[in-house]
């Protein structure tokens, strides 16, 4: 199952399995008769800094974003030199599980998502089964996490879970938020691929290293012209976030960091590098306290929407804290 990930290197090796519910693949929007598909790439600790012959602590297991997929191969690094096994998912129809056919990172229904990510935790668990599980998600892997997470509390979830800039609701105006959402939930079921928004991300351009940026990544998995938010995506986006704000219980501890800041997403903001310009870190603050009875919340001055993408400076604050607390946690648990 396992093999060399070409993309990565040798310190990673790549799988591919069917996606749960495959049979689902032929509806409307779901890319024809394409079946679905989830990807898994996994880390040697060895060859990336951490002592291979020793246990991990933890198995870590990364969950991507809309617009994205996992190429951060420095959170990997860190996660192994500090004694974690490191597991990664694109999920359906997004990063390197998308094939032509399909509508790159489309689901109707949040749930798709969260089958995806209870197989690759139970992969990672797989790989790894006596050691605690703890889920690092991201944006909008980040309202899914937390969704799965309340689901399956009782039995199969995570050990830890770690949200980096959660996408607990729109970054948009009280009318769009209420009497748009209202419209959308009536609309979506029959223009589900309608495009709602479309514009490029001037986040993703600024990020790549021929923008001007630090990273390197396949522009046509994570793209600077950006992807059409569809109709059927929002609706399912706008039912998670309507949940979280009616609470969740999450048993897991949960680690909820934000950036200090948001701004906006213009080639003239001078803080594009400084501020998250995808999201309102104002409305992360008022909802995460609403995922658990313990979650942690973590302030990073300086941080982009992906901390792990920020400058070395608070990119370091963000991997640091986040060490810190999973270190501390998991010596609570022993």
């Amino acid at each position: 199952m396992w093999r060399p990930d070409d993309e990565l290197g040798d310190a990673f090796q790549v799988a591919t399995l069917p996606a749960p519910g495959a049979a689902r693949a032929g509806t409307r929007g779901h890319g024809g008769a394409v079946p679905p598909r989830i990807t898994l790439v996994r880390a040697s600790r060895g060859r990336l800094g951490g002592e291979d012959g020793a246990g991990p602590r933890a198995v870590v297991l990364h969950v991507h974003g809309y617009n994205d997929y996992f190429f951060q191969r420095h959170l990997a690094q860190t996660l192994a030199a500090a004694g974690y096994a490191f597991v990664a998912a694109d999920l359906r129809r997004a990063g390197r599980s998308w094939r032509p056919g399909e509508v790159p990172h489309y689901v109707d229904d949040l749930h798709e998502h969260a089958a995806d990510l209870a197989l690759a935790a139970a992969a990672a668990r797989a790989l790894h089964p006596d050691v605690p599980l703890v889920v690092h998600a991201h944006s909008t892997g980040g309202l899914t996490a937390s969704l799965w997470a309340h689901s399956v509390r009782r039995n199969d979830g995570p050990d830890l879970l770690v949200l980096d800039s959660p996408f607990l609701d729109l970054r948009s105006s009280w009318f769009n938020r209420t009497v748009g959402t209202r419209l959308l939930d009536a609309v979506g079921p029959y223009a589900a691929l309608r495009p709602m928004t479309s514009a490029p991300s001037v986040y993703a351009a600024h990020q790549h290293v021929e923008g001007g940026g630090r990273w390197e990544f396949d522009r046509t998995l994570k793209r600077p012209e950006g992807l059409p938010v569809r109709a059927g995506w929002l609706r399912a986006v706008r039912r998670g976030q309507a949940r979280v704000a009616r609470g969740l219980e999450i048993a897991a501890p949960v680690l909820a960091a934000r950036s200090a800041r948001s701004g906006p997403d213009r080639e003239d903001n001078p803080d594009l590098d400084r501020e998250d310009t995808v999201l309102d870190v104002r409305s992360i603050a008022r909802l995460a306290p609403r995922l658990g009875r313990d979650v942690t919340d973590l302030v990073v001055d300086g941080g982009v929407h992906d901390l792990t993408l920020s400058a070395d400076g608070p990119r370091g604050v963000y991997l640091d804290a986040m060490l810190a607390w999973l270190d501390s946690r998991l010596e609570a648990a022993r």
